[in-house]
């Protein structure tokens, strides 16, 4: 499976954005997919997660009830609608592709082995 987000861009505080993530291979719907995100210096955060059929999700405690994941019908594509955006939101967020979706944690970089390139999130004050 290969993956490619994108949709980032430089928005205010409290604006929307939404990223998308494609997803090709032959079987895109029997992988769990998810959202992490990173910063300089700082480690790969988890963001959001999601089952091959779209039917479970997971996000991370700072994203609850601001951001939502979502897959296609078809299983090879995945969005991330980010609303009230913060500055601390700001960093490059990757998707990434996994045999299983990770719900009593927060998901780890080693959980969706599969990533592709990231795409620029910047929140300005």
């Amino acid at each position: 499976v290969q993956l490619q987000a994108s949709g980032g861009g430089l928005v205010q505080a409290g604006a929307s954005l939404r990223l998308s993530c494609a997803i090709s291979g032959r079987t895109p719907h029997f992988y769990a997919t998810a959202w992490f995100r990173q910063v300089p210096g700082k480690e790969r955060e988890f963001v959001a997660a999601i089952s091959g059929n779209g039917g479970v999700t997971s996000y991370a405690d700072s994203v609850k009830g601001r951001f939502t994941v979502t897959r296609g019908n078809a299983g090879n594509t995945m969005t991330l609608q980010m609303n009230s955006l913060k500055p601390e939101d700001t960093a490059v967020y990757f998707c990434a592709a996994g045999n299983y979706l990770i719900t009593h944690r927060a998901g780890r970089p080693s959980d969706y082995p599969t990533s592709g390139q990231g795409t620029q999130v910047t929140v300005s004050s």
